[in-house]
């Protein structure tokens, strides 16, 4: 992170640049830490420029110019979704940034920083990626400004960008940059080009997306780009190609996801898990995720409004057992370990282990669990309460717990894990997200259908009471989604009333760049084209907010003829 430590290590000059919205974390859950340390592995130089300022080159220009190419990413957030609420609201905190303070990282950070790049150094490849440029990739509804935005690629004038996970990809760009060789057509990347001037080979199957002007005339085009961008994620052999004005975004095949034994590599890097030593304010997504584990990447589920499966992938690849409990056997180690690992899990907890017993290039499916779990799907629930165990048997681990949400549809099918998540691995409180009741509402979502909630509950309290553990179930919920009206919250907040539950935190729909869920707000349709109400105004959305769990300050501002906003989940890429 400074030519102090370039110069302790004896590097003359960097091979490659990173530049996140980040702070700096050496703890794999942090891409730039993963990738820096993946890079140096197979035998690169990386620095880290973490937070820089905007208005200046200075801390971008400190330790040289990187021999291959510059990256970017804005960090593990969109930087529109880290600054604002789902009312447009500037957040007070951000969870990535010394202190929690906001403003740490600019607005379309990965624009910025890009530019900042190009102008440091006029003459170095820079290359974007993280979640806010892979969901940014091609034309995009942009909530925050209320417009269709062209691919984040040209608007940040980058040579090349990376969607999905990028350790495959990021190592094929430094060795074709240190062969001179071109970097058009690595798979899991974009580019620009003239339009027609791509080669594609004849036995190449190609999606060719509605282009940037037909969405713009058309919302409803939207809808069809974003279900073949899934579609390519997906199935992960065709090429995809979205035409703008006199120019082409093509969009190479997905990178093959890493095995199990690469994966094992990756997580076996010698991270410290720990913020950089310079800062002097503790980091808070840093202190949440020190001690816990990442078990598996994917998620295959496949829910309209989520980004992970989009950037993950659908299917699911795990880390062995043995790459887990070394790792867990690590964290016992560290001078500050208290005996717990606060989360086993991923972007759904109990997926890790699972597969696809068919071929998924061949599945027509948007989701392996909606409408139904699909016949083909493979979960690995016993084998994982046997990791669970193993964990909880090794020296000096007091407590295991699971703190990541699981699939309750999928949690069902083995009543022996649900009997041992919620007997010995829940510290009080697990996560589950119902989302709402209404069937037609969940089946937009592409959720489980709300009988299976109740199913899950009973069962939960079951062996809650068995165990005679005083336990709660915290349920993610969502209002204002798209076909979401404001009939449906209110029976959703009578089946709250009936319960007894008030929740505190809900999240109102955000239409986060690149999903499903995003192009039925924006186009007002669902993915068969049929139309659906849509709660656009900010108005609207409050109503349907309150309507739900309108907090006693909320009620008393009303009664006095204010209108504070209401509390709501942290951003997340859900």
């Amino acid at each position: 992170m400074s030519r102090a430590e370039m110069d302790r290590l004896g590097w003359a000059e960097l091979d490659v640049l990173i530049i996140t919205g980040d702070a700096y974390v050496d703890h794999p859950a942090f891409g730039a830490a993963l990738l820096g340390r993946w890079l140096v592995v197979h035998g690169y130089r990386v620095g880290i420029v973490a937070q820089p300022r905007w208005n200046t080159a200075e801390g971008i220009l400190a330790m040289g110019a990187p021999r291959l190419f510059v990256g970017v990413t804005a960090g593990a957030l969109d930087s529109m979704l880290a600054h604002y609420t789902a009312f447009r609201k500037k957040r007070t905190d951000d969870a990535y940034t010394p202190g929690g303070r906001a403003g740490a990282r600019p607005n379309r950070a990965t624009v910025v920083y890009a530019n900042l790049a190009r102008a440091a150094f006029p003459h170095v490849p820079v290359v974007i990626g993280g979640i806010e440029a892979s969901l940014r990739r091609a034309t995009h509804y942009d909530f925050w400004s209320g417009q269709v935005r062209r691919s984040i690629l040209l608007d940040s004038k980058a040579d090349l960008l990376v969607y999905g996970m990028a350790e495959r990809a990021i190592l094929e760009i430094a060795g074709r940059l240190d062969a001179d060789h071109p970097l058009h057509g690595i798979h899991g990347t974009a580019f620009v080009a003239p339009a027609g001037s791509f080669d594609f080979s004849d036995d190449m199957p190609v999606l060719r997306l509605p282009s940037h002007e037909e969405i713009e005339a058309d919302p409803k085009k939207l809808m069809s780009s974003t279900l073949m961008l899934e579609r390519q994620v997906h199935h992960g052999v065709e090429w995809a190609v979205q035409a703008v004005g006199s120019r082409e975004v093509v969009f190479a095949p997905p990178a093959e996801p890493l095995s199990t034994k690469e994966l094992d590599s990756a997580y076996a890097l010698p991270f410290t898990r720990r913020p950089h030593r310079r800062y002097k304010q503790p980091i808070p997504a840093a202190e949440m995720i020190q001690f816990s584990v990442t078990t598996h990447r994917g998620c295959a589920g496949g829910c309209s409004f989520c980004s992970l499966a989009l950037h993950q992938g659908r299917h699911i690849r795990s880390r062995s057992a043995g790459s887990i409990l070394s790792e867990v056997r690590g964290m016992a180690d560290s001078h500050d370990w208290k005996g717990s690992i606060t989360d086993v899990g991923g972007p759904s907890a109990n997926m890790w282990g699972a597969r696809c017993g068919s071929d998924p290039a061949k599945c027509k499916r948007t989701s392996c669990l909606h409408p139904d779990v699909c016949r083909n799907f493979k979960p690995g629930q016993k084998q994982l309460v046997e990791l669970l165990e193993a964990i909880e048997r090794l020296p000096r681990v007091r407590h295991v717990r699971v703190a990541s949400g699981i699939r309750h549809d999928l949690a069902l099918r083995e009543p022996e894990y649900v009997k041992a998540l919620v007997g010995r691995f829940t510290g009080g409180q697990l996560k589950i997200a119902p989302e709402h009741i209404c069937s037609r509402v969940l089946r937009l979502m592409r959720k489980a259908s709300f009988a299976a909630f109740l199913d899950f509950m009973t069962m939960f309290e079951r062996v809650s009471r068995s165990g005679r553990k005083e336990q709660y179930l915290v349920p993610y919920l969502m209002s204002a989604f798209p076909g979401c009206t404001d009939d449906d919250m209110r029976e959703l907040a009578r089946w709250l009333k009936s319960k007894g539950w008030r929740p505190e935190q809900v999240q109102c729909f955000i239409p986060t760049p690149g999903t499903v869920a995003t192009a039925m707000y924006y186009a007002g349709i669902d993915t068969e084209g049929n139309p659906i109400h849509v709660a656009r105004t900010d108005a609207e959305r409050l109503r349907q907010h309150y309507i739900l769990a309108p907090p006693p300050q909320i009620r008393a501002a009303k009664r006095a003829g204010r209108h504070p906003a209401t509390r709501e989940q942290p951003p997340s890429n859900r």
